[in-house]
């Protein structure tokens, strides 16, 4: 069977929404919390749900915190900076009911946090977390874009982003805050050819013709996203092809933290593990343990092993240890897997306390990453984005370093 990047063209689509869409919200709210907490109490426990309809906000979860945090005031803040400023919108920051319910960590939970089945029951104390969940993460680089990111689901953030920055700046003053895009993009051989497809959703005011919102966004929002060269000829555009998106928000639709797990990650070219990001401190491997495998995979790449690199990560609940690692390089690899996976398991170390501590999660970082992608963005200083392994893995691998990352290391 010939696989997907083996095939000599095929289509890939991959989606993006703005920081204005209801499942967005939420996840926003969550960071946004989750933030507060650790600016305070960087050893807090967080696990923030959020969940939205027209006029309400429901914050609901486990947490377990030696400070104080307004949640009221943290809602209507976000939802406020979001964009939902007007009662017009049927939902907005100064109107919307809010509701609260917390408790705190599972003790049961806490116990093999507080100290993984490793050290458990030793007379020496020693900092050892155990990781806060079972389960499996992935992390995945390529050298489609600069950012070692697929190019489908960076197009479809940039979009999404224009489409936000055209709004807040006004540029197209009757847009509001909810939206949607979607690029696909043609392949020959594993690699980008063109971009084939573009759809765009973009809440707007009534009184809009559609006509104008139409030339609007592709005036100012398609065009500009997609380098010239991969519109060699023009790309099918939709612009709010169902002719009217004026209910949107909350108002159109009920949101709900975790629910945008692909467009978080690597928009479906990679696989996702089946836990969400926002909410989660940075114990909970869901999070912190994606996170350090798309900095591994990164680095692999960045170091030249592989053009194209995932690996999975397996935690269990309570043990600090990951219990496999694999690595596939799509047939990309400069050097065996085997010797990959070696190199990684030499370079960096994958339990909870010791990812946290090398990539400096016990800050509040969390709030930007909850909309347009956590992976990729050139726009933050997010440690799981750098490549400062790559000089060592392609020394001790015995391979070239490439020049673009030479040159900035």
């Amino acid at each position: 069977m010939t696989s997907i990047i083996e095939a000599s063209e095929y289509l890939f689509t991959s989606e993006s929404v703005t920081e204005g869409h209801p499942d967005k919200l939420c996840d926003q709210v969550s960071d946004a919390i989750l933030d507060a907490i650790i600016r305070e109490d960087p050893d807090a426990r967080v696990a923030c749900e959020t969940a939205t309809t027209t006029g309400l906000v429901i914050v609901l979860g486990e947490i377990s915190t030696e400070t104080y945090v307004d949640f009221q005031q943290i809602v209507r803040e976000t939802v406020r900076e979001i964009g939902y400023t007007h009662a017009a919108y049927g939902f907005d920051y100064e109107t919307c009911g809010t509701l609260i319910s917390i408790k705190e960590q599972s003790p049961d939970i806490a116990i093999g946090v507080d100290a993984a089945l490793e050290v458990r029951g030793e007379t020496v104390q020693v900092d050892e977390l155990g990781a806060g969940d079972q389960g499996m993460m992935f992390g995945f680089a390529c050298r489609e874009t600069p950012e070692l990111m697929p190019l489908p689901i960076a197009l479809a953030h940039r979009m999404a982003r224009r489409l936000a920055e055209a709004r807040k700046s006004g540029q197209l003053p009757y847009l509001r805050p909810d939206g949607k895009t979607q690029v696909t993009v043609e392949y020959a051989h594993g690699r980008p050819q063109r971009v084939r497809t573009v759809v765009v959703a973009a809440q707007h005011d009534p009184d809009v013709r559609l006509d104008r919102i139409q030339d609007d966004i592709v005036e100012a929002v398609i065009l500009p996203s997609i380098p010239h060269e991969l519109r060699p000829t023009a790309p099918i555009m939709h612009v709010n092809p169902t002719g009217r998106f004026v209910v949107g928000g909350p108002m159109g639709d009920a949101g709900l933290t975790g629910r945008k797990i692909i467009v978080d990650s690597y928009g479906g070219m990679a696989r996702h593990g089946g836990g969400c990001f926002s909410g989660k401190d940075p114990t909970k491997v869901d999070r912190s343990g994606a996170y350090a495998a798309r900095w591994v995979a990164k680095n692999v790449v960045a170091a030249g092993l592989a053009d194209r690199f995932e690996l999975e990560v397996a935690y269990a609940i309570g043990i600090a240890h990951p219990l496999s690692l694999s690595v596939e390089t799509f047939g990309t690899g400069r050097v065996p897997d085997e010797t990959i996976l070696a190199l990684i398991e030499k370079h960096f170390d994958l339990r909870p306390a010791s990812i946290i501590s090398a990539l400096d999660l016990r800050r509040p970082i969390y709030r930007p990453t909850a909309a347009y992608g956590h992976f990729g963005r050139e726009d933050l200083d997010l440690p799981w984005e750098r490549t400062d392994k790559a000089e060592i893995l392609a020394a001790d691998a015995g391979v070239p370093l490439p020049e673009a990352v030479a040159e900035s290391a």
